[in-house]
């Protein structure tokens, strides 16, 4: 075994030397990330962590695996040479002040060059934002080229049908009092039930009071933005956005019993639309699988869904998810509007979305939208009608109001293909 792995010592991040402070205080909302401080999250130099939790969101416990069998050194530092963003995002009015954005570094790009001294010196300084260019090839695009929806521009859209996108991966940053502030909850009381209910994976949580800011082992945030990105600068710019929260099922292998992929690839296209006449599309990707309830669950209420008498039913829609996992929705999407704070949005022009969740938190933190776009009917998978009938019904955006008789259509719609 060697030196960096071994077992007969451990660093207990909880109990630091008496008296002593983190170098890099942070002051969570300052002006400058300078002023701000940097996030900090090594074990191996406990006087330079600042923060609770570790760099990495829920992949931290595979670079652990990597550590404990030899394949990474555990106190290997990041060459962070050409990593810079490869495109400019703000700084913004909304990343002042420490109440607006609570769940995300607004500087957490920029660390290269806010803290270029600190890294020389040997401070493990990581970025948890990272900002690149892509394109997207999807099927559906094609149909789009070939009806004449979209068409080839050499910017937007590539002679070979491809999107051209900025693309930008962040993971969650928590500061502990503004999350504890957005729940209407104290910031003791947060910091208890993440305790608890994480088994005391994060013992800082009630032993570190000094510390406010967690990184949490959970799923982070992909943005694709359409169009020219300094834009972004311009409040007159029209903005299409859709917010999606992760449907593997959908998203990725075409499952037909919700209207996730097809509501996605929608808001794609209406992105490029947008960017195409002058605007900017934007997609935000969280990853909240099966409504932050988890694969397993998702996949239990389906069974419980269609095995239940009468079938799938929207009238029963929630209450199945509610009787296997105890809540309809553990989304919670009072820190989804940090993300369109962080981008600058002060407006959304086309909202590409029906969810009234969403819609209540971008409206309650001051983002004003000024349309709501409903998947068109052809879109909806005929196994996937139910679902929509029941969000209809349960306060979704709909241009007309849902009848009883749309939920017997939904549901035999629903039981033809069984």
């Amino acid at each position: 075994m060697t030196r960096p792995n071994r077992t007969d010592h451990i660093r207990l991040t909880s109990h630091p030397a008496p008296g002593a402070k983190p170098r890099f205080p942070i002051v969570w909302g300052a002006p400058t990330a300078r002023e701000r401080g940097p996030v900090v999250a090594t074990v191996s130099r406990p006087l330079d962590r600042n923060v609770i939790g570790t760099h990495g969101g829920s992949y931290a416990l595979y670079r652990a695996l990597a550590v404990s069998s030899g394949a990474l050194n555990p106190i290997q530092r990041p060459d962070l040479t050409n990593t810079d963003p490869a495109a400019t995002i703000g700084p913004f009015e909304q990343w002042m002040g420490a109440a607006k954005i609570v769940s995300i570094d607004p500087w957490g790009h920029t660390v290269m060059e806010a803290f270029r001294e600190q890294i020389a010196e040997g401070v493990d300084i990581r970025p948890s934002i990272a900002v690149t260019r892509a394109r997207l090839d999807l099927p559906e695009l094609e149909q789009a080229l070939a009806s004449g929806r979209l068409a080839i521009d050499g910017s937007v859209v590539q002679p070979n049908g491809s999107l051209s996108v900025v693309k930008i991966a962040i993971d969650p940053v928590w500061h502990l009092p503004g999350i504890a502030a957005r729940f209407s909850v104290t910031e003791t009381s947060l910091r208890r039930t993440l305790f608890e209910q994480t088994a005391g994976m994060f013992p800082e949580l009630v032993t570190r009071p000094d510390l406010h800011v967690f990184l949490p082992p959970i799923g982070g945030i992909t943005v694709y933005l359409f169009g020219d990105v300094a834009k972004l600068n311009d409040p007159t710019t029209p903005i299409t956005c859709r917010v999606h929260d992760e449907c593997n099922g959908s998203d990725v292998f075409g499952s037909d019993i919700c209207t996730c992929r097809p509501y996605l690839v929608h808001g794609i296209e209406e992105c490029a639309r947008a960017a195409q006449t002058g605007g900017l599309g934007i997609i935000v990707y969280n990853r909240k699988e099966g409504r932050a309830l988890g694969e397993v669950t998702k996949f239990l209420v389906y069974n419980a869904r269609k095995r239940q008498e009468g079938g799938d039913a929207a009238t029963a829609y929630f209450e199945r998810t509610e009787c296997v996992a105890g809540v309809q929705d553990a989304r919670f999407q009072q820190l989804m509007p940090d993300v369109i704070h962080w981008l600058g949005i002060a407006r959304i022009d086309h909202f590409i979305s029906m969810s009234d969740m969403k819609y209540d938190a971008l409206v309650g933190q001051g983002v004003k939208i000024v349309e709501r776009v409903p998947i068109p009917d052809e879109l909806v998978p005929a196994d996937a009608q139910v679902e929509m009938v029941a969000k209809k019904a349960a306060g979704y955006y709909s241009p007309e109001a849902v009848k009883p008789q749309d939920v017997t259509d939904a549901v035999g719609r629903s039981l033809d293909k069984y």
